[in-house]
């Protein structure tokens, strides 16, 4: 009996093709971050409205944009602090989930942020900033303590050694330079080996030595297969390895693409409201005051 193939695959639907690529075992892993129409709200403040963004599992992202333009509630969305307007369409998915044990994220995606810093005591010791990492709490008083074994606690040491601040470990973190805090918090994030990072203005606060420091090591665990995605409004803070740029606007994506086609000087230029040149140095992007060009009399 003769199949006429052609007729047939013209006759299935794309569900039906989904479930039969599906059950081929072929189905494309989903993405690190989907987020599809979401209305999203900080406080009394609606951020965005029907925000739609796609990150992929194996990407190194920059978002990039001025403050006031979304940033934040767009990484407190992704850490699950935040949720879109509920509608039929809309949703947020983390690893193609939309909920989500905030323990078993972390294994995923470690977080840095200068909020979270912030959120420390400053008697909280470096080895407690890194094993809080453990429990996704904001230190390890009180009965967390009990949850810490001596496993954890070398695993712990390993990770502030391969950070070069072991002998920190019993040293409070009003004690440190904000470059040596940062790394604890690094270090925080480091303990489940995520398969992501995500950064949140890494380097502010930082002196130039302390700065270049912290973007080498993130550079390395880039090179490691970490993958990466930074939050700033600082050109500088994007290291080469990072290939795709998001940029933010009063709460709408301006740009998305490839870094060199992004990192434009008209389009910084219109976002930040002010004249900006952009110039590419070993693969770093940097930002200045650009040329006022006006006639003059």
């Amino acid at each position: 009996m003769r199949v006429d193939c052609a007729r047939q695959f013209d006759e299935l639907t794309i569900d039906d093709l989904s479930h039969l690529l599906d059950m081929a075992g072929i189905m494309s892993e989903p993405p690190l971050i989907d987020i599809r129409n979401a209305t999203i709200w900080r406080g009394k403040t609606r951020v965005f409205d029907r925000l739609t963004l796609t990150i992929g599992r194996h990407e190194r992202v920059a978002i990039l944009g001025p403050n006031g333009s979304g940033k934040t509630t767009l990484l407190k969305t992704i850490n699950r602090e935040l949720y879109p307007v509920e509608r039929e369409d809309s949703w947020v998915r983390i690893l193609g989930r939309e909920r989500w044990n905030v323990w078993d994220l972390r294994r995923h995606i470690g977080i840095v942020s200068h909020d979270l810093q912030q959120r420390y005591r400053p008697a909280a010791t470096a080895l407690e900033v890194v094993l809080s990492g453990f429990l996704s709490s904001i230190g390890v008083h009180g009965l967390l303590g009990d949850r810490i074994d001596d496993q954890r606690i070398a695993a712990a040491h390993d990770i502030l050694g391969q950070l070069g601040i072991a002998e920190l470990a019993a040293t409070p973190l009003r004690s440190m330079s904000t470059g040596q805090q940062r790394r604890c918090l690094l270090g925080r994030a480091l303990v489940h080996r995520p398969d992501t990072l995500i950064l949140d203005e890494p380097t502010s606060g930082l002196d130039f030595a302390a700065s270049f420091d912290y973007l080498a090591r993130i550079r390395g665990l880039a090179r490691e297969g970490c993958n990466i995605i930074i939050v700033t409004h600082h050109l500088n803070e994007i290291p080469p390895e990072v290939g795709r740029v998001v940029v933010l606007d009063r709460g709408e994506i301006a740009a998305d693409g490839p870094k060199a086609s992004v990192l434009t000087s008209g389009l910084l230029s219109r976002v930040y409201d002010a004249r900006v040149a952009v110039a590419e140095i070993d693969g770093y992007f940097l930002a200045y005051p650009g040329q006022d060009n006006s006639s003059k009399t």
